[in-house]
């Protein structure tokens, strides 16, 4: 709400006197808050808006405009301006009172920012909005990041802007991945075979303590040999391994995977992502 204040005077010849400070407050007619549904982002994360307009006038809003800016960072110095966000054509849904009401319409406007026009709501209603966007290579990463966007109510019955922003933090958990190969494809009994783990961390923080790594191997490998990223493993001590099922296991706390490093472009505002990796080589005989 709107605070006003005012205070009068009365003279009688030289002599002023003031009188006591008078304050009220305007009664704002339009509301606006803003949610995200999701906690955290990664790269080509979809994330959930909730946008609620509430109307306290006393008269029905028609034809006011929401315009969402999709997080949208502004570089002074090299004169850049990206948008993090990308809106997702056609997720725009909107509710009156909780009621469903017929879709939006929302669209992208030449600058990249969100616009949804149109809209109505009833006295002492509220018109919910969701919709979802999705995060692209303009989106920040690693400890501290997030993405902050707002949305601007605005039309003739809106006596002045309404403003709501909602924060969603950048996932700065560890995020891995294995990717196993086999070399050679084809082999003999009796062969050598030899099995290539690369496990990827595309998180903010190194994975340790709790990485483990499971596989049956088939056919069993005998005379089983395993090192990390050219070191040798201890049997009993890093892994276990049964020669009978060709269960092999790695010991927690054996393999350690450094957390990914982001880089940000300073001609483009573009991020990108160099995976932490470690690589598990297990060689045996079949």
């Amino acid at each position: 709400m709107a605070v006003f204040q005012n205070q009068a005077s009365v003279s009688y010849g030289t002599t002023v006197r003031l009188s006591n400070v008078a304050t009220g407050t305007i009664a704002e007619a339009v509301t606006v808050n803003k949610t995200a549904i999701e906690d955290a982002y990664d790269p080509g994360t979809t994330l959930t808006y909730v946008v609620n307009i509430m109307n306290g006038g006393t008269s029905p809003l028609t034809e006011i405009t929401l315009t969402d800016d999709l997080g949208a960072i502004v570089y002074v110095e090299e004169k850049l301006t990206v948008i993090p966000l990308d809106y997702v054509d056609g997720s725009a849904a909107a509710f009156v009172n909780g009621v469903p009401a017929p879709a939006p319409t929302a669209a992208t406007t030449a600058a990249g920012t969100l616009e949804i026009t149109g809209l109505s709501v009833p006295v002492s209603g509220t018109l919910t909005l969701v919709y979802q966007t999705t995060v692209n290579e303009y989106a920040p990463l690693g400890t501290g990041a997030q993405i902050v966007n707002t949305v601007t109510v605005t039309g003739d019955a809106v006596l002045a802007d309404t403003t709501a922003t909602a924060a969603v933090p950048a996932d700065t958990g560890v995020d891995l991945t294995v990717h196993k190969s086999v070399s050679p494809e084809t082999v003999r009994s009796g062969d050598t075979l030899t099995y290539t783990f690369v496990l990827s961390n595309t998180g903010a923080v190194e994975a340790s303590g709790d990485v483990v790594l499971t596989d049956v191997f088939d056919p069993v490998l005998a005379n089983l040999t395993a090192s990390l990223d050219g070191a040798a493993l201890v049997l009993g001590t890093d892994y276990a391994y049964d020669e009978a099922s060709g269960t092999f296991e790695t010991t927690p706390g054996a393999i350690t995977v450094p957390a990914a490093v982001y880089t940000e472009d300073p001609t483009t505002g573009a991020w990108s992502t160099e995976p932490g990796t470690a690589t598990l080589v297990i060689t045996g005989t079949i």
